[in-house]
């Protein structure tokens, strides 16, 4: 019965201009709102896990935000909220140790930075640190050139289709 909640929660459309785009029932704030003053980190953290993702147009960057923010609709809101204070501590974090703030961090501090937060004693830090990068993955490869970028080409024939 929960997981029907959260799917009437969020459904999964695509407006006119062929945007992803997640009608909510429940007031969710969609990830434009969530992302409102951490919007910066967040974007230096994808960059940290997929370094690709700094070659990305201002326009892939909405088409992947809007996926996160779709899967993120279909959560409980508490999960948004979650996000967004995990990370700003890592943006805090950075600050105090180095003086600078995520996105004016040198990508291969970040990097050090995060691999030390992988590795944790506390499981929830652990497990925050594999959301946000599991996020990241999310807004690069779900947009359509991100599948073109790893030649994946879904087929309901699965392994036959390359046969």
């Amino acid at each position: 019965m929960a997981e029907l909640h959260h799917l009437e929660r969020a459904k999964t459309v695509l407006d006119g201009d062929g945007r992803l785009t997640a009608m909510k029932k429940t007031g969710h704030k969609s990830l434009q709102n969530l992302l409102d003053g951490v919007r910066r980190p967040f974007r230096a953290l994808v960059v940290t896990f997929v370094p690709e993702a700094s070659d990305l147009s201002p326009e892939a960057w909405v088409e992947g935000e809007d996926l996160v923010d779709a899967m993120l609709a279909g959560r409980p809101p508490v999960v948004g909220r979650q996000v967004r204070l995990l990370i700003r501590s890592l943006d805090l974090r950075s600050r105090l140790l180095t003086g600078r703030g995520l996105a004016r961090l040198a990508p291969a501090r970040r990097t050090r930075m995060l691999e030390g937060l992988q590795d944790s004693r506390l499981l929830a830090l652990r497990r925050g640190v594999w959301g946000l990068r599991t996020l990241a993955f999310l807004l690069y490869y779900g947009r359509a050139d991100g599948h073109a970028a790893v030649d994946y080409r879904a087929s309901a024939a699965g392994w036959e289709a390359i046969r």
